[in-house]
């Protein structure tokens, strides 16, 4: 009976010890897993904020990483090639973010080798002396045919140079509007000359005359207006969508980004002052909607008409994008900005030709154009009329340069004057996508000057001017623009834009020369670049 009891206690102490030790496991089991929970949060922490735990063996996620070094100087060509043409199975197009080429950051360290803070010096001002020379005086360097290839120069007779009044036999009656006898002067290498008094006068009419019939403008993707004044005279009207400071929202496509008003006036002064001239005359106005568009409008756009919440005039018209009630125009309570560009001839007889361009983007959110993925598609255009002769692919180039200049990605199609025929400038026109990011520049915008490697002489000298001059192009901009109804036009950082495009444009150039200098060495030529300030380093 003793035994059997003694038994029992042992079994039951057993049990008592083996449940004790289960939950000691379990303690154990536990702590561990918690001091593994600890040391990877404090792996964690110490790889975000460095404090020394890991050795040094990992990367801090907000550290810089170097790939290459500060001084490699690839230069603007190299790098377009290198983003844009070297993967050619990559999606959709990327973006070339510049840094200020006139800015370059050293860091100084402390004894211990320690980063200890950042200078920036700024270096001295870039003359580029070795584009000068060729533009001044290219007969006197070394091979001047080699240059040649690259910095065209062209020159132009005014005994070849009609106008549409001449070509079509008319006269310009007294009793014609400022706008028909601008349109009638119309030559064939420019829409105005350098001293015409008649673009003043079309931009004055638009902001001064009243407006007698308001109806909408077929076609586009967003609402247009085309504006009717006395004696025949129209134009066509941009509204203001939102202020000067909004950018290019970052999620927007190029196609799908609002127009701006203020854009399209900006890019008139820019196309005057470049020396283009292809851009017909634009100008802003400030509008009563009531008074100036709701009582003289036609029934379809009067349809849209409300009033907003905030008790502000709003229409919407019909178009393929934005024309609903939730992207409305809106007044101010009925008091709207806009821009006015001056109507192109409509008569039979100056019918324009619309030509798909080249340099075409591709509309897709992931599909690539041709030349975004062909290294050699220049040599492909070249072989193609109307750019294999005459000055058409010339002209491509400064349209290249002056939609780098506004940051426009929107130039699928561009058109001619069919009576002029294929020797004959393209138009300018547009403009409502271009000064949308003034602290980005899209480098495939310039895709044709970069791989064609050719601008026309007068452009380049043009471009040097602006950059070395007593004014740069922001001052001539913000000159020209302050005389416009609804000044200031641009946001001061998008004049900023300008000069530093301007610089890449010209670094641009000077890389392209550099590697044709290489090139012809490697082919058994000798390096014809002179010596001292006229080389391409």
């Amino acid at each position: 009976m003793r035994t059997a009891v003694c038994a029992t206690l042992t079994t039951a102490k057993l049990k008592m010890y083996w449940i004790r030790s289960k939950k000691l496991k379990e303690r154990l089991a536990l702590g561990f897993g918690a001091s593994l929970v600890l040391f990877t949060l404090l792996l964690v922490i110490d790889l975000q904020m460095d404090l020394g735990v890991s050795r040094g063996e990992f990367i801090p996620s907000h550290a810089r990483i170097r790939f290459a070094s500060e001084d490699d100087k690839s230069g603007i060509y190299n790098e377009f090639h290198r983003k844009y043409l070297a993967k050619s199975n990559a999606s959709g197009s990327k973006e070339y973010l510049t840094t200020n080429p006139h800015t370059r950051g050293r860091t100084e360290t402390s004894g211990a080798g320690y980063p200890s803070k950042q200078i920036t010096t700024t270096p001295p001002h870039d003359r580029f002396k070795d584009l000068v020379a060729i533009v001044v005086a290219p007969k006197n360097r070394r091979n001047p045919q080699f240059f040649e290839r690259i910095v065209v120069k062209e020159e132009y007779t005014e005994d070849i140079n009609p106008s549409l009044a001449e070509m079509l036999d008319l006269r310009i009656s007294t009793n014609s509007s400022n706008l028909e006898k601008f349109q009638l002067a119309i030559t064939k290498n420019e829409l105005y000359s350098k001293d015409d008094k008649l673009v003043d006068a079309v931009i004055q009419d638009m902001v001064m005359l009243p407006i007698k019939h308001v109806v909408q403008k077929e076609g586009g993707t967003q609402i247009k207006l085309i504006i009717e004044y006395p004696n025949d005279v129209h134009a066509l009207f941009k509204p203001m969508r939102f202020p000067r400071e909004q950018q290019t929202l970052p999620n927007h496509f190029y196609f799908t980004d609002y127009e701006r008003h203020n854009a399209e006036i900006a890019a008139f002064h820019l196309d005057r002052i470049m020396g283009f001239r292809r851009a017909m005359p634009v100008a802003g106005r400030l509008l009563n909607i009531t008074t100036e568009i709701e009582k003289v409008c036609d029934d379809n756009l009067l349809k849209t008409f409300f009033v907003s919440p905030a008790r502000n005039k709003c229409f919407h018209g019909k178009c393929s994008y934005y024309c609903d009630t939730s992207h409305a125009i809106c007044g101010n309570p009925d008091t709207l900005e806009g821009s006015f560009a001056a109507f192109l001839p409509t008569q039979p007889d100056t019918q324009r030709k619309v030509w798909r361009h080249p340099w075409r983007r591709s509309y897709h959110k992931r599909r690539k154009a041709q030349w975004e993925t062909d290294p050699d598609y220049c040599a492909m255009v070249r072989d193609i009329p109307p750019y294999d002769e005459d000055r058409r692919l010339l002209d491509l180039m400064d349209m290249s340069v002056f939609d780098f200049l506004t940051g426009n990605m929107d130039r699928h199609h561009y058109e001619t004057f069919k009576i002029f025929g294929n020797d004959t400038f393209p138009i300018h026109l547009d403009h409502g996508r271009g000064f949308g990011r003034p602290f980005h520049d899209e480098l495939t915008i310039l895709a044709p000057v970069l791989q064609c490697c050719l601008i026309r002489s007068s452009t380049l000298e043009t471009l040097l001017l602006f950059h070395n001059g007593p004014k740069p192009l922001s001052g001539l901009m913000r000159e020209s623009m302050d005389s416009d109804s609804i000044a200031p036009v641009l946001w001061e950082p998008h004049l900023a834009a300008l000069d530093r495009r301007v610089g890449i444009i010209l670094q641009a150039i000077r890389d392209c020369l550099k590697k044709a200098s290489e090139e012809e060495e490697f082919d058994g030529g000798q390096n014809h670049l002179g010596n001292g300030g006229d080389s391409f380093s």
